[in-house]
């Protein structure tokens, strides 16, 4: 009997806008996609609880060098959170710890409650997070019935509306910077409208620099695995896609050569303090860089692509 020949994987460089289904992990996700795509090196961009759906950037192979930017870029989602019950974890996969009756609350009292939660804002994490302390996860902790005091942490709501209501399920946009935990906000919601809430959904709508994401599903790409590796691969974006929108200033071959080597080169006076790219002579990303406020340039990162 003849084994089975094993496929190496291979070096592959982009990004992938998965649209996570339902009860996968951020890790289960990734591992289904670099097996179809045979991808030697990945990483995801944060991750999204099995409970949630929507975008999930995955980085492959130098794009992994990317994956802490995306993690601290601005995200909106669209939340659905039920008021009166209130768990353990504060979403409806926990166990039940209350119910309260919901009172008489017109769109004027949930508008107060809203704008509270909006802006630079103290959040305490939910003991049910990825959060570590003492060198293990806060949700292991959790689950062996231990309680940790966690300070809070400040965090930036951009957007918080009340898009729709139904009976006692209210359907919110969020917008929201890095570290941001939606569950939090949906019980926090519901306990200055005095009756308790915890959330029922979560779908991430889109991630800077990807606003408007196409995002494609794992059985579009189990489809394109079968119809080749043209088919699969065009569902990969380009490295540079993930710092899209950062200025960006081309380099002839000596600055190129000189950034390679991690030696600084003077940056035109046009380019703004904050974080720039740096294209080879030849095309392809070479470098994100950063300019401080006296326009000294640092290397944040440096990229090892083809040629564009």
């Amino acid at each position: 009997m003849k084994r089975a020949v094993r496929v190496p994987n291979r070096a592959l460089h982009g990004i992938l806008l998965l649209d996570k289904p339902l009860g996968l992990s951020s890790n289960q996700a990734l591992q289904a996609v670099r097996r179809l795509l045979r991808a030697a090196k990945g990483g995801h961009t944060g991750a999204l609880d099995p409970l949630a759906s929507g975008l999930l950037p995955l980085c492959f192979g130098e794009a992994t060098k990317l994956a802490g930017n995306l993690l601290g870029a601005r995200k909106a989602y669209l939340a659905e959170c039920r008021l009166g019950i209130t768990t353990d974890t504060g979403d409806s996969e926990g166990d039940l710890l209350q119910r309260r009756s919901v009172p008489a609350l017109d769109a004027d009292a949930i508008e107060a409650a809203l704008a509270k939660l909006r802006g630079r804002i103290a959040q305490v994490p939910p003991m049910y997070s990825a959060l570590k302390r003492d060198g293990e996860r806060l949700y292991v902790k959790a689950r062996r019935g231990e309680t940790v005091d966690m300070p809070p942490r400040e965090v930036d709501v951009h957007r918080l509306e009340l898009q729709a209501r139904e009976g006692d399920t209210l359907r919110l946009l969020v917008e929201c910077g890095s570290g941001t935990y939606v569950r939090s906000l949906a019980v926090d919601l519901g306990e200055d409208l005095g009756c308790g809430a915890h959330l029922t959904a979560l779908r991430r709508l889109w991630v800077e620099p990807f606003r408007e994401p196409r995002m494609v599903t794992m059985a579009e790409l189990e489809r394109a695995a079968e119809q080749g590796d043209e088919a699969l691969l065009a569902h990969l974006l380009p490295v540079a896609a993930g710092v899209a929108g950062l200025p960006a200033v081309h380099l002839d071959e000596a600055q190129s050569m000189a950034i390679s080597r991690g030696q600084r080169i003077p940056l035109p006076a046009s380019l703004p303090v904050g974080s720039c790219v740096a294209y080879a002579s030849d095309g392809a990303l070479l470098a994100l860089l950063r300019l401080d406020d006296e326009r000294r340039m640092h290397i944040v990162r440096g990229f090892n692509l083809p040629p564009a």
